[in-house]
C-alpha cells in the first residue's frame, strides 16, 4: 500500500501485544495448574482446559475441584482465621499494600493473560480493568489500616466464600478478595471455570507476598465445584456476582443456614439520551455502554431509551459509529470488540438476537470485518423494539444494543423502570436539574450522568430488585465483610417461648381491635378471630384472624403511600416525634397493658415503655442524620452515595420484649422513609392493636404503617412470597426465617432474619442506631461530572 492510500483510507495498522512474557509464565508451570490450599498447590485427578476463545487454543489444563478439595481450602481457612483476625490493622494492611504493588509490577504480565484467557481487547485490559485491581488492593489496605477506629463495634464475619465470574476475572476478585482480607477475614474464592489464569498468578504473587498460609485458598472448577462452597456448613458467608437464575439458587440453597449473602447479579441497564443532550458525546458514551467488554457487562447499557424528536438522527449517527468498530484480535490494541469467551455464550447471544427478529424487531449490523476462528459476533442494533419483547427484557450479555423510543421524561422512567433488574442507568441531558430528577426516580444502584461504565474502589457498586443485594467498593463495601462485636444470638427461641409466665396483675380488658389498613380500622377478610389473653390466661380480647387477602390489601395500601418516601427526612422526623408525644399521654394504658399481658411488675412494664419512648425519640432524632455521602473519585467527578428507602417492608415483630421490640423495628424503618406491614407477636398483638390509636392521632398518613394480625406463619408466607414486597424482617423460628428466605429468592427482596435466637432489645447498642437503619436503605451512587 503506498502513503497515498494509506492517507486516503486512514485504516489502521496492525498494533500486536507481545505475549511472550504470559507463555512463558505458561510455560514455567508447564501448562498445567493446581488450586491454592493453604499456602500450597494442590492438583485434582479431574482437570479442564483454558481456552483461548479468539483462537481456540488450548492454554493450560487446569485442576477441576471436587468436594474434598473444597472441604480442604474450608478447613484451611477456618483454620487461619483466627491468627488474621488477631493481626492488627496495621499489620494486615502491610500484606495488602504488597499485594497491590506486586500487581502494579505484573501489570502487562496480568493485562496480557487475561486478553489471552478471556478475549477481551488488551486495551481494555491494560488501561481499565489492572489499574483498578490495583486501585481496590491500595484502597482496602488503607480500610485495613484505620478499621479499628472506623468500625470499633465490629468484627469480621469469619471464612468467606466468594464465587466470581468469568467477564472480568481479576477485577472481580479484587472487589471481593481486598475486602474481606482488609477487614480480617479469611477467603475461599472460586474462579469462573472459563478464566482462571489471572487467579493463578495472583495465588502466586500471594505467596510471594508472604500471605500466611490459609488466608487466601483458591480452588478452580465447575458449577458443581461452587455448589459445594455454598453448601459448606464451615462457610460464613457467600459472595457471588454472576447470573440472577444462579444468584436464586444459592439463596434457596442457603435459606435457614445462617450464612450472610451478598449477590450482584443480572441486568438491562437504561441508556436515556434526551433531546438536548450532546449527541457526539452521547454517541461515544454508549459505545463504552454497550460494547466495551464485547457487552459481557451486568450493567451494560443495553436498552437505548431516546427521546423521540432526535431518535431518527441519532440512530443514523450511531450506525455510523458502530460501522468504524474494529472486531478482531484480542491482543491487538486497535481492537474495539474482541471475542466472545465461548461458544456456549455466542450460541446464546444468537439465539436471542433471532427470537428478536421473530418478534418484529428490525435487525442490522455493520459490516465489519471479523477473524475466520474464534467466538466473535459484530455490534448489533435491534431496533422497532416494544418493551415487551424478549430482548428487551432479558439480559443478552453480548455485543446487542436494543432502542425504543420516548416522548416524555415521565415516559422514559416508566420505560427505564420496566425491568425486573435495577443494576445501573445512564442518563444524558445537558439540563443537570432534570438529569437528578430523573436519576432520583430510576430504581437502579448506580446512575451515570453524562458518562458511562466508570468505577472507582471508594464508590460502591451493586443492585436493586432482581440484580441483587449487597454493595462492593466504598464504605458500604467495607460493611458487607464485618458484624457487631456483642453477640446477637443469646437464648433459643423454643426456650424462650417455653419460659413460664407470671400471674397476671391485670384485671380483665374488654377490646374488640381490627385491623389497621391504609390508615382505616377494617374488618378482617376471614371472618374469624383468636383469642388474646394476658399473662394470667384470663380471655382479654378477641383479635382478627387475618388471612392472604387482608396481606395484599395492606401491601396495596403500602405502596400507595409513596408519598411517605419522598418526604424530607425532617418532614419524617416532625411526624415521628409526634408519635412519640402522644404515645406518651397514654403512657398510664401502655404500662398497664405491658404489665397485664407479660406479667411484668409494674417498675419493669414502666422501664420498657420509657424505653420504647427513648427508642421512638432516636428513630426521629436519625431521620434527618442518616443521611448519604460525597465521593470525589477523580478531579472532574464527584459520586453521590444516597440513602433511599427499600419501599415496602414486612416486618414479623419479635415475641421478646414484645412493645420495646415493635417499635424498636417499626420506627427505624419508617424513620427512612420504609412503608410497613407489620405482622405483630401472636401472644402480644394488643399492644399493636392499641399503637393504632396513637397513630390515627399523630398526622401519620394512611398507608405507612399496616397491622395485620393473624397466624404468624400464613401471613409471613404471603408476604415473603409477594411480588410488591421489598423487604423483609422476622424475629421468629429457624424453621420459618427458612421458609421466608427461599420465597424472597423469587424477587431478590432483602431480608433480615433472627433464625430462631433473640436480640437483648434493651440494650441500645444492639437494638437501635445504625445497623437498623443500613437494613432500611439502599445506596445509590450517582456519578456527576463537572468542569470542561
Amino acid at each position: 500500500m503506498s502513503v497515498r492510500q494509506a492517507f486516503n483510507e486512514m485504516g489502521y495498522g496492525l498494533a500486536p501485544e507481545s505475549d511472550q512474557e504470559a507463555r512463558e509464565w505458561l510455560d514455567a508451570h508447564k501448562r498445567r495448574f493446581g488450586h491454592m490450599i493453604n499456602g500450597e498447590w494442590q492438583y485434582s485427578r479431574q482437570s479442564f482446559n483454558a481456552i483461548n476463545p479468539a483462537t481456540g487454543e488450548n492454554l493450560a489444563r487446569l485442576a477441576r475441584g471436587a468436594e474434598k478439595d473444597v472441604n480442604a481450602a474450608v478447613n484451611a481457612a477456618n483454620a487461619a482465621s483466627g491468627k488474621w483476625a488477631d493481626l492488627t490493622g496495621h499489620e494486615r494492611a502491610r500484606f495488602l499494600y504488597a499485594i497491590a504493588r506486586s500487581v502494579q509490577k505484573h501489570a502487562r504480565l496480568f493485562a496480557t493473560l487475561e486478553s489471552l484467557d478471556n478475549g477481551k481487547p488488551i486495551r481494555e485490559s491494560r488501561d481499565i480493568d489492572i489499574p483498578l485491581v490495583v486501585r481496590h488492593f491500595y484502597y482496602h489496605a488503607g480500610y485495613a489500616q484505620i478499621r479499628e477506629q472506623e468500625y470499633p463495634d465490629y468484627v469480621p464475619v469469619g471464612v468467606i466464600g466468594q464465587i466470581i465470574p468469568w467477564n472480568f476475572p481479576l477485577l472481580m476478585l479484587a472487589w471481593k478478595v481486598a475486602p474481606a482480607l482488609a477487614m480480617g477475614n479469611t477467603v475461599i474464592l472460586k474462579a469462573a471455570e472459563d478464566t482462571s489464569l489471572t487467579a493463578l498468578l495472583f495465588a502466586e504473587i500471594c505467596q510471594q507476598a508472604g500471605l500466611p498460609p490459609g488466608v487466601f485458598n483458591l480452588v478452580l472448577g465447575n458449577a458443581a465445584t461452587g455448589a459445594a462452597l455454598v453448601r459448606h456448613d464451615g462457610v460464613h458467608k457467600i459472595a457471588f456476582t454472576g447470573s440472577t437464575v444462579v444468584g436464586r439458587q444459592i439463596r434457596r440453597t442457603i435459606a435457614g443456614s445462617g450464612k450472610r449473602l451478598a449477590l450482584e447479579l443480572g441486568g438491562k441497564s437504561p441508556y436515556i439520551v434526551f433531546e438536548d443532550a450532546d449527541m457526539d458525546s452521547a454517541i461515544e458514551g454508549l459505545v463504552d455502554a454497550i460494547w466495551f467488554n464485547q457487552g459481557q457487562v451486568c450493567c451494560a447499557g443495553s436498552r437505548l431509551l431516546i427521546q423521540e424528536s432526535i431518535a431518527d438522527r441519532f440512530i443514523q449517527q450511531l450506525k455510523r459509529r458502530m460501522s468504524r468498530l474494529i472486531v478482531g484480535d484480542s491482543l491487538d490494541k486497535n481492537t474495539d470488540i474482541g471475542a466472545i469467551v465461548s461458544d456456549t455464550q455466542l450460541k446464546r447471544i444468537q439465539e436471542l438476537v433471532t427470537r428478536g427478529v421473530a418478534e418484529g424487531a428490525e435487525l442490522w449490523q455493520p459490516s465489519v470485518d471479523k477473524p475466520d476462528r474464534g467466538c466473535f459476533y459484530p455490534p448489533t442494533l435491534l431496533t422497532g423494539v416494544e418493551p415487551a419483547n424478549t430482548i428487551a427484557q432479558e439480559e443478552i450479555f453480548g455485543p446487542v444494543l436494543v432502542a425504543l423510543a420516548f416522548r416524555t421524561p415521565a415516559e422514559a422512567v416508566e420505560l427505564a423502570n420496566n425491568t425486573r433488574y435495577g443494576l445501573a442507568a445512564n442518563i444524558w441531558t445537558e439540563n443537570i436539574n432534570e438529569a437528578m430528577h430523573i436519576a432520583a426516580q430510576v430504581k437502579a444502584g448506580t446512575i451515570w450522568i453524562n458518562s458511562a461504565n466508570t468505577f472507582d474502589a471508594s464508590v460502591g457498586f451493586g443492585g436493586y430488585r432482581e440484580s441483587g443485594f449487597g454493595r462492593e467498593g466504598g464504605a458500604e463495601g467495607v460493611l458487607e465483610y464485618l458484624q457487631r462485636a456483642a453477640p446477637v444470638a443469646v437464648q433459643p427461641f423454643e426456650q424462650r417461648r417455653m419460659k413460664k409466665r407470671l400471674p397476671s396483675l391485670g384485671g380483665s380488658i374488654d377490646r374488640t381491635p381490627k385491623q389497621y389498613i391504609g390508615g382505616k380500622q377494617t374488618r378482617p377478610d376471614s371472618g374469624y378471630s383468636d383469642s388474646s389473653r394476658d399473662a394470667a390466661g384470663n380471655l382479654i380480647a378477641e383479635l382478627p384472624k387475618g388471612n392472604r387477602k387482608d396481606a395484599r390489601n395492606a401491601v396495596e395500601a403500602a405502596r400507595a403511600a409513596s408519598g411517605w418516601s419522598a418526604m424530607t427526612g425532617h418532614q419524617r422526623a416532625q411526624v415521628l416525634y409526634f408519635v412519640a408525644e402522644n404515645l406518651e399521654y397514654r403512657r398510664e394504658e401502655f404500662v398497664r397493658l405491658i404489665e397485664c399481658l407479660t406479667g411484668q411488675s409494674v417498675k419493669r412494664a414502666g422501664d420498657e415503655f420509657d424505653q420504647a419512648l427513648s427508642r421512638l425519640f432516636t428513630c426521629a432524632a436519625y431521620a434527618d442524620k442518616y443521611e448519604g455521602s460525597v465521593r470525589h473519585p477523580d478531579k472532574n467527578r464527584v459520586a453521590l452515595a444516597m440513602q433511599e428507602p427499600l419501599g415496602v417492608i414486612a416486618i414479623a415483630a419479635p415475641e421478646e420484649s414484645a412493645f420495646l421490640g415493635l417499635v424498636s423495628t417499626v420506627f427505624a424503618a419508617a424513620a427512612m422513609g420504609n412503608r410497613i406491614v407489620l405482622v405483630p407477636s401472636q401472644t402480644y398483638a394488643l399492644m399493636a392493636t392499641h399503637l393504632y390509636q396513637v397513630l390515627d392521632t399523630s398526622d401519620m398518613p394512611g398507608g405507612v404503617i399496616n397491622i395485620i394480625c393473624g397466624q404468624r406463619e400464613e401471613l409471613n408466607t404471603t408476604l415473603a412470597g409477594h411480588g410488591d414486597v421489598d423487604g423483609f424482617w422476622c424475629w421468629d423460628s429457624r424453621e420459618s426465617c427458612a421458609v421466608i428466605e427461599e420465597l424472597a429468592a423469587e424477587n431478590m427482596k432483602r431480608t433480615w432474619l433472627s433464625y430462631g435466637y433473640y436480640r437483648d432489645w434493651h440494650d441500645d447498642m444492639t437494638a437501635s442506631g445504625r445497623e437498623f437503619f443500613e437494613h432500611a436503605v439502599e445506596v445509590k451512587n450517582i456519578w456527576v461530572p463537572y468542569g470542561v
